[in-house]
């Protein structure tokens, strides 16, 4: 198998990797080339890498469960999946351009391209079981090259013989990259406990029903509303009954948690930029 580097394949000098603390939470500020750039380049290297993602809710959650923060402190990569996320570091006095919010609509596409280029497997955990199923097809019939496995999420996190044999079907598979998918913080808590029995090359704790996208269940976000900032507003109104409160109060939690710091005069605690330079790992 041989692959190509991230500064062969991806150009990755176009933007730098910014690492950034928000209220002392660690982004990764990078763009989706680069986030697949890395993954590429930490499977060449047999390297394991493990790629997070912060949007409003699993920041807010973050604030919330301290062991959360902790697993988001320990990742490799923490990407941005928020616009609130990036218009609250723009108003700051970050001025990133939206190239740095890495959404999973545009993400999954190009990782799947670039697995099925380079004889990546990957293995998709999360969903419902004929959700999977159907996830699993349509990605088949767009990739028919791509070594493709995955296992659904309904299974118990406390129950170590479902677990054990999650892994080993992972390890049989020979997987290069691992997807978990079964929401915050239920799939950060699996991936925490399953983290040092994953022989893998990349596990990446994905966000925005990553799976059920796949499968076609749920509709991208037009661009031009995403890129107001709005794509929460489009998913309350197709899930209202599932997103409502998580939106309507998570989001004005997220702006009092800036305000509160603000009128404190936290300064650099409130947002820091650690380090600039080139998206390697």
């Amino acid at each position: 198998m041989t692959l190509l580097s991230p500064s062969d394949q991806f150009d990755l000098g176009r933007l730098p990797r910014i690492d950034v603390r928000l209220l002392g939470r660690r982004i990764t500020c990078m763009t989706i080339p680069d986030v697949v750039g890395a993954i590429s380049e930490a499977c060449r290297l047999r390297r394991p890498v493990l790629v997070s993602s912060y949007n409003i809710h699993s920041f807010n959650l973050s604030m919330q469960l301290p062991w959360l923060y902790e697993f988001q402190q320990s990742a490799d990569i923490t990407i941005n999946d928020s616009m609130g996320l990036l218009q609250a570091i723009r108003l700051l006095g970050l001025p990133l351009s939206r190239e740095y919010r890495v959404s999973y609509t545009l993400l999954m596409p190009l990782l799947l391209e670039t697995c099925e280029r380079h004889g990546l497997s990957l293995f998709l955990l999360g969903g419902k079981p004929a959700v999977l199923e159907a996830a699993l097809r349509r990605v088949h019939s767009t990739y028919p090259n791509l070594s493709l496995q995955g296992h659904h999420g309904y299974f118990s996190l406390d129950d170590v013989r479902d677990n054990a044999r999650i892994v080993e079907q992972i390890h049989n598979n020979r997987t290069h990259v691992l997807m978990v998918s079964m929401g915050v913080p239920r799939q950060e808590q699996w991936v925490r406990a399953q983290r040092d029995n994953l022989a893998v090359s990349a596990i990446l704790s994905s966000g925005g029903a990553a799976i059920d996208r796949l499968a076609g269940l749920v509709p991208d976000c037009p661009p031009w509303l995403s890129n107001l900032g709005l794509e929460w507003f489009y998913r309350m109104c197709r899930e209202p009954s599932r997103l409502s409160m998580r939106y309507l109060l998570g989001n004005p939690a997220f702006l009092l948690h800036i305000a509160l710091a603000r009128s404190l005069n936290l300064g650099g605690e409130l947002l820091k930029v650690e380090s600039v330079g080139l998206p390697t790992l």
